[in-house]
């Protein structure tokens, strides 16, 4: 099977439809399929920050409800679940876009809404193994960590990634680039840490371009391992980027 797997949307439904049509999928009712019976699939994160988020979960719920949805939750994704789930979280870091967006439906569709996204989220696998040769995990996966039994260390490092507990100024978490040690046979295509182009290395590849930070929307390509991009409809904030060394 043919993937095309996309980065993070964080809301941006329009770029979304761009690069959807540019890889060759056509709409047919409220879903796309390609003629060359590829799949769609994501790395997570594709609510918050951007200026449509409830209309790219739409999208991914209608996939889900045809069976033909690949998706690995990220951790904006699980803490909108929480949100939903009467939790106490943080209405930052864009949660407080989407939940605005979220509170401006009448009643009945908040309701019904927030009854989908909940059992939309509890039907994610935390990470896609999709064949021999092909892991999606929104922040990535060590090779050790494939095809074992989920650990609370493997599910929050598929959601944050190879965190260190020590936090930048602006309040990120300081993150290891644990893809310069991988050294997997599979490929594990991931999004999470924004970079100005995809970052490849050891058969790993960061596909989120920074789309709602003003770069681009991206997908790789697989088995054929190429990037098709959309530019951006959002304003440029150079200051988001990840530089790796």
């Amino acid at each position: 099977m043919k993937f095309d797997i996309i980065g993070d949307i964080h809301g941006c439904y329009q770029e979304l439809l761009l690069l959807i049509e540019q890889l060759g999928y056509q709409q047919q009712g409220s879903i796309f399929v390609h003629p060359d019976n590829r799949k769609l699939a994501f790395v997570g994160d594709a609510m918050d920050r951007g200026p449509e988020s409830l209309n790219v979960l739409r999208l991914l719920f209608a996939l889900q409800d045809e069976d033909i949805l690949y998706y690995s939750p990220g951790n904006h994704c699980n803490k909108l679940y929480r949100f939903f789930k009467g939790h106490h979280v943080q209405l930052a870091h864009g949660l407080e876009m989407t939940v605005a967006e979220w509170e401006q439906l009448p009643s009945l569709e908040k309701q019904q809404f927030k009854k989908r996204y909940i059992q939309f989220y509890e039907k994610l696998p935390h990470y896609q193994q999709l064949d021999n040769d092909l892991i999606i995990a929104h922040a990535g996966l060590k090779a050790e960590m494939i095809g074992k039994p989920l650990s609370k260390g493997i599910a929050v490092f598929v959601l944050y990634g190879d965190i260190t507990g020590k936090f930048h100024s602006d309040g990120r978490p300081v993150r290891r680039n644990w893809a310069k040690s991988y050294k997997g046979h599979k490929w594990v295509v991931y999004g999470h840490t924004p970079t100005l182009e995809p970052y490849f290395i050891n058969n790993t590849v960061n596909i989120d371009t920074g789309c709602v930070f003003g770069c681009a929307l991206s997908a790789f390509r697989f088995p054929e391992k190429k990037i098709v991009s959309v530019p951006s409809l959002q304003p440029y904030q150079p200051d988001r980027f990840y530089i790796y060394d």
